[in-house]
């Protein structure tokens, strides 16, 4: 892809836009970056990044025209609704994403990894994997370091590992991954994709270029994502914690197999996963089937399943305080990562719910409230539906908090020992917090200084 001397708008200024505006102007690109934000609320971040040459039109967009500019990139969070676009489409004017600009400079093959649920956890566990069998891997995309910022940096015999979005799929064309794999697909983000069947085919899009010697791992225990063998035209292996599969990664007797074109081989006891629940079993299962079908042997698999400790804000343990244990679980932004987090202890909650509604239905999150919650401390803007349906499933200790500080204090204040505070906000964080490991963070504090 040849940018040199072309003209590019760069639509959003996070930390993508920021990244991908940089990697341009590298390539000697003529660069553009606009945001619908004044520069003054910045803080400074992008003055480098303008001393450099690249252009800003910030508070409002530019007209999009063949001749004006040759080419838009879009920052993920960037919804294709926003001016910009929507005239780069209708005008003819090439539209592509960062996951897409980094996957056309790349070298290396690619395990790209998305689903609604465990993407992150599983995206950490397959660099670990990788890097454990000897490979110099890249660990990026949606988790830690925007691709471009580093892509160039590994060659053919490397790997990335790449967690992907349904956001950064939207935009993607020629993308093509050695190993797609979809770890679920339950409801999310309906706020942007309108349904879940545009949520589905978003998400599809991560095999929608593969063809012979590609793989496509899927989850056999979830209909839909069951349902998209029907349409990858790369070589399709499940995993299974319920079924026992022809071909795949599957749970027998409390033991983890591995089966590809013959008799079925021992990985280990599941039992003896390091990371806790019946969802980082799945997310074990599909990192050891996408590591498996590229010849990373069973024992190396085993070694690594044994020792890795999760990722940081989800099922996180902070610290355990006069008996009471706190859980920084914020990387729950929708009630099904929430649900999974509630039944992954046998022992009474005290958790901290709400943000911003993402389209989701918090009816089955209520309900399994109900029965693992001894207090709910609700916050946020969604806080109102999240108390109604809670009190519809019959949780009738509630509690409200004006602020994320109050709500941790009124959790501590709340809790017994033998409890389990648990951050699962069944929300995004985007009406309080930059992002939900900025609310982990803030959560970490002040759990360590209440300690």
């Amino acid at each position: 892809m040849d940018v040199k001397g072309k003209k590019i708008l760069v639509v959003g200024a996070g930390k993508s836009g920021i990244s991908v505006a940089r990697f341009l102007m590298q390539k000697e690109a003529i660069v553009t970056l606009t945001d619908n934000r004044d520069r003054d609320k910045f803080n400074g971040e992008l003055d480098d990044l303008l001393a450099s040459g690249v252009r800003a039109e910030l508070g409002s967009y530019p007209e999009v025209a063949p001749g004006v500019f040759d080419l838009v990139v879009v920052s993920p969070g960037v919804p294709p609704t926003v001016a910009p676009v929507v005239s780069a489409r209708e005008r003819g004017v090439p539209v592509t994403g960062e996951l897409e600009l980094a996957w056309r400079f790349a070298r290396t093959p690619f395990i790209a990894i998305t689903g609604t649920n465990g993407k992150t956890t599983t995206t950490a566990l397959v660099g670990e994997i990788f890097r454990a069998a000897g490979y110099k891997a890249l660990v990026g995309g949606n988790i830690g370091v925007p691709l471009v910022d580093v892509v160039e940096d590994y060659g053919p015999g490397d790997i990335i590992v790449a967690e992907v979005s349904s956001f950064q799929l939207e935009t993607v064309e020629f993308f093509r991954p050695r190993v797609a794999l979809i770890t679920n697909i339950t409801p999310d983000h309906l706020d942007r994709h309108g349904t879940m069947e545009a949520y589905t085919a978003a998400k599809a899009k991560i095999f929608t270029r593969q063809g012979d010697g590609d793989y496509t791992v899927l989850n056999y225990d979830d209909p839909k994502t069951r349902a998209l063998a029907g349409i990858t035209p790369g070589k399709v292996i499940f995993f299974s914690r319920r079924h026992i599969l022809e071909e795949g990664v599957f749970v027998h007797k409390g033991n983890m197999l591995l089966r590809l074109g013959g008799s079925a081989t021992e990985i280990m006891p599941i039992k003896d996963i390091a990371i806790p629940g019946g969802h980082n079993l799945e997310n074990a299962l599909a990192a050891a089937a996408a590591a498996a079908v590229l010849g990373v042997s069973p024992a190396l698999l085993e070694q690594t399943l044994r020792t890795f400790p999760g990722v940081a804000h989800r099922l996180e343990t902070v610290a355990e305080i006069n008996g009471v244990k706190y859980v920084n679980d914020s990387k729950g932004t929708n009630p099904e990562a929430s649900i999974k987090a509630l039944e992954a202890f046998d022992r009474p909650i005290v958790l901290l719910a709400g943000g911003r509604n993402k389209g989701s239905d918090f009816t089955e999150f209520a309900r399994l409230a109900r029965q693992k919650t001894r207090v709910m401390v609700i916050l946020g803007e969604c806080a109102a539906e999240i108390e109604q349906a809670a009190r519809q499933a019959g949780v009738t200790n509630i509690l409200k908090a004006a602020s994320f500080n109050e709500a941790v204090l009124m959790a501590h204040g709340a809790a017994k020992s033998g409890d389990v505070v648990l951050l699962s906000p069944a929300c995004a964080s985007w009406d309080m917090f930059k992002n939900y490991e900025e609310r982990g963070e803030l959560f970490r504090q002040i759990v360590y200084d209440l300690k």
